[in-house]
């Protein structure tokens, strides 16, 4: 049966008996040490689909993305719900609607919740076969899945699944396909004081008609992987030498360096349409993320997104105030995270929109003492916006 003919008809809200499983949350901040001792743990478990979806989790904290989704694949064939989050007192019950794949294919909800009154239960939805019979209830249900090639399909399918969903819901899957690169410059036009590069979906063939200086990177593709700087056609046809990839995201490549040479890019979380930040990486390259900027090894750094953070309100957010209203406004998401940066001329810089990017306060509290205080509003609008959607 196709994802299009299943209905809520015979679904069943219950209290559904799961046993819960360490979340991605819970396993980041294990040490390597313990790896091993939670192999084994996993494989004593007395439900065979947790077993391996805490294999699934364990190996995506390792980074072996391979070996996860192999787990994944015989967890799912063992059912499509899972409890992550089961806290003693629980306030609000949460359902966030996944599809398959690995930690960049969803948003990393469990980060969100971490030691609330939240409980969380995943759904997976395939392209085959019927939800389950009994779904457990819940007060609200989150869409989690992120905009790309591989997930628009399961988004559309969920869109028809909502016009009979029994509970609110959080973020339409029609507004997430609009987090797609090429869709935001069209968007987003005309509003004052905001720049967003020019982007388009073009295939190899068309990659002849590029002005420069570009970026460009794979369709789906996150974290840097293929991502880079080209100057002239020559460096593009070296490019495309080394790259096995059809399609591509080509945009204008905006200078946004500061004037002490060096770059930086904050993450900002637009909950029920205000803004929150999560970070502000500086690094000396012009292709900016924070897990490479070297921000653990550097107090100027520190001390300076020490600084932005705790002073956003009243500084970046009140100058770019309505620009971020504004693309808060046009997606039409209550939660969707943006990268953005300040171009030259102070104008705020838009480089992506998507729910699925990191928001976590994951960071060591001994280098970064300065963080958990700020990200706790963001996990506090997070929390209202879900009792506000709840109570509709």
């Amino acid at each position: 049966m196709s994802m299009s003919d299943i209905s809520l008809n015979n679904i069943m809200l219950d209290k559904v008996e799961l046993i819960p499983i360490l979340s991605n949350c819970a396993i980041s901040r294990k040490p390597i040490s313990e790896i091993s001792q939670m192999l084994n743990e996993a494989a004593t478990d007395d439900d065979s689909g947790n077993i391996f979806m805490r294999m699934f989790y364990i190996f995506s904290a390792m980074g072996q993305n391979e070996s996860a989704l192999d787990m994944q694949v015989v967890a799912l064939e063992n059912r499509s719900i899972y409890r992550i989050v089961s806290p003693e007192v629980t306030s609000i019950r949460l359902l966030a609607l996944m599809g398959p794949g690995d930690m960049s294919d969803n948003t990393p909800i469990d980060y969100l919740i971490e030691n609330s009154d939240i409980r969380l239960d995943l759904l997976f939805i395939s392209d085959e076969g019927d939800l389950p019979h009994s779904i457990p209830d819940h007060d609200v249900a989150f869409i989690a899945l992120g905009e790309s090639d591989k997930n628009n399909p399961l988004l559309e399918r969920i869109g028809k699944l909502l016009l009979m969903w029994p509970r609110p819901f959080i973020n339409h899957p029609d507004k997430i396909k609009n987090c797609a690169r090429h869709k935001l410059p069209d968007i987003l036009k005309n509003i004052p004081g905001l720049l967003v590069p020019k982007t388009v979906r073009v295939c190899r063939e068309n990659l002849g008609e590029c002005r420069f200086p570009i970026t460009i990177r794979p369709i789906d593709t996150h974290s840097g992987i293929g991502f880079e700087k080209l100057d002239n056609f020559n460096e593009l046809k070296v490019y495309l030498a080394n790259s096995v990839n059809t399609e591509f995201y080509v945009s204008e490549f905006i200078d946004y360096q500061s004037t002490d040479g060096n770059y930086r890019k904050l993450r900002i979380a637009l909950i029920d349409r205000k803004p929150y930040i999560c970070h502000q990486a500086i690094s000396e390259q012009w292709m900016v993320h924070y897990m490479s900027s070297g921000m653990e090894l550097s107090e100027f750094k520190r001390k300076e997104e020490q600084w932005v953070m705790e002073n956003f309100d009243l500084d970046f957010a009140l100058r770019h105030g309505a620009a971020l209203f504004a693309i808060a406004e046009r997606f039409e998401l209550d939660y969707v995270v943006i990268d953005c940066a300040q171009s030259k001329d102070g104008e705020l810089i838009l480089f992506e929109v998507d729910p699925r990017c990191w928001v976590h306060a994951t960071d060591s509290v001994e280098i970064f003492p300065y963080k958990l205080l700020v990200m706790q509003k963001v996990f506090n609008a997070f929390r209202n916006l879900l009792l506000k959607k709840s109570s509709v």
